[in-house]
């Protein structure tokens, strides 16, 4: 029965990770729509599932990825969570990044997609480093964003979501690259989302 087990899951385990990836993260999706806190709880729980699929799938970038979400994970919880005390209690705005942030974050992501595209192209067996190395620098940079609340954050997840649904469709997981595709769909709705709760916060203050 245990090797039963055992040789159902080394067939099939890039799908059921898949699968199973893909509703936790529909979960998280729900949460970051609602702008409520408990998606860095899952946040966390993501991150440990696709750890293990990205490396089934070979693709190294992403999967050194969700260690940084993990990290992240927990920096965004303590940001948004103490960022509400030291707002008098009340939730931390939504607002849009400042000019100085942006340029910085650019110049972050073009040092980041070379870096990871170069180590992914000299040092894995990886057949697709520069669209890996892109994503996730652009994940990296999407990911602060949303850490600081930032409504371009979605923006930002629109384009790296309609990348990787192609990349996980020439991957083959299916299952994930369905998950994405719908990601860049309510991205364009999280945004519109977004505004609205910042509109309500500036005039909560007035």
């Amino acid at each position: 029965m245990l090797q039963t087990l055992i040789d159902f899951w080394s067939q099939h385990s890039l799908r059921i990770l898949d699968i199973v990836g893909t509703i936790v993260g529909l979960w998280y999706l729900w949460l970051e729509y609602r702008a409520s806190i408990n998606l860095w709880i899952v946040g966390i729980i993501m991150p440990a599932i696709y750890i293990f699929t990205y490396l089934e799938a070979k693709l190294y970038a992403d999967f050194g990825l969700q260690i940084y979400y993990l990290l992240a994970a927990v920096y965004g919880w303590l940001s948004w969570r103490f960022g509400k005390q030291k707002n008098n209690n009340r939730e931390v705005p939504v607002t849009h990044i400042p000019r100085k942030f942006l340029e910085l974050s650019m110049v972050a992501f073009l040092i980041l997609w070379t870096l990871i595209s170069g180590i992914l192209y000299r040092f894995t067996d990886s057949n697709v480093p520069f669209y890996d190395g892109f994503i996730n620098a652009l994940s990296v940079v999407a990911l602060w964003m949303l850490a600081r609340k930032y409504v371009d954050q979605w923006l930002v997840w629109m384009v790296v979501d309609i990348v990787s649904c192609a990349l996980y469709i020439y991957k083959g997981i299916p299952f994930t690259a369905g998950l994405y595709g719908i990601y860049s769909v309510i991205a364009f709705f999280g945004y519109r989302k977004w505004l609205k709760l910042m509109r309500n916060d500036v005039i909560q203050k007035e």
